[in-house]
C-alpha cells in the first residue's frame, strides 16, 4: 500500500457516491412525471458498482434503468389522461429514494473525511521530515 493510496481509494468512493446521488436526484425529480398510457413511464436510474480490477477502490460499472411499465394511476383531470382517465407514472418509491439519498450523502461525507484526514496526516509527516 503506497503513501497516497488512502486519498486515491477515497476519491473513487467520492465518484461512486456522486453518481449515486445524481441518479437518486433524477429519480426524485421525476417521481410524479406522468406519461400517456400509450407510452413508457419514466425509468428510474440505478448505479451498479464494482471493485477495481487490479487497483484499489470502487468504480461505477454501469447505470441501469428501472421498469418502463410504471404504474397506471387514475387521474382524469390530467391533460394527458387516456379516455378512461388513466396516466402512467414511474414505479419509484419516494421513501426508498429518500433512504438511499441519506446513505449516499453519508457515504460521500465519509469519503471526504478520509481525504481530509489523510491530507492532514501527510502534512504532518512532511513537517516531521523538515525538523
Amino acid at each position: 500500500m503506497g503513501m497516497f493510496d488512502a486519498i486515491g481509494i477515497a476519491s473513487t468512493g467520492l465518484t461512486v457516491h456522486r453518481h449515486w446521488l445524481d441518479a437518486i436526484s433524477d429519480n426524485i425529480a421525476n417521481v410524479n412525471t406522468a406519461k400517456p398510457t400509450s407510452g413508457a413511464a419514466f425509468q428510474a436510474r440505478y448505479v451498479e458498482v464494482q471493485e477495481g480490477a487490479g487497483v484499489s477502490g470502487a468504480y461505477v460499472k454501469s447505470t441501469t434503468l428501472g421498469s418502463a411499465a410504471g404504474r397506471l394511476t387514475y387521474d382524469p383531470s390530467n391533460p394527458i389522461a387516456d379516455k378512461d382517465g388513466y396516466v402512467r407514472l414511474p414505479d419509484i418509491d419516494l421513501g426508498t429514494q429518500m433512504s438511499d439519498l441519506i446513505m449516499a450523502q453519508r457515504g460521500y461525507q465519509a469519503n471526504a473525511a478520509v481525504v481530509d484526514r489523510a491530507k492532514t496526516a501527510y502534512e504532518a509527516a512532511l513537517e516531521i521530515g523538515r525538523n
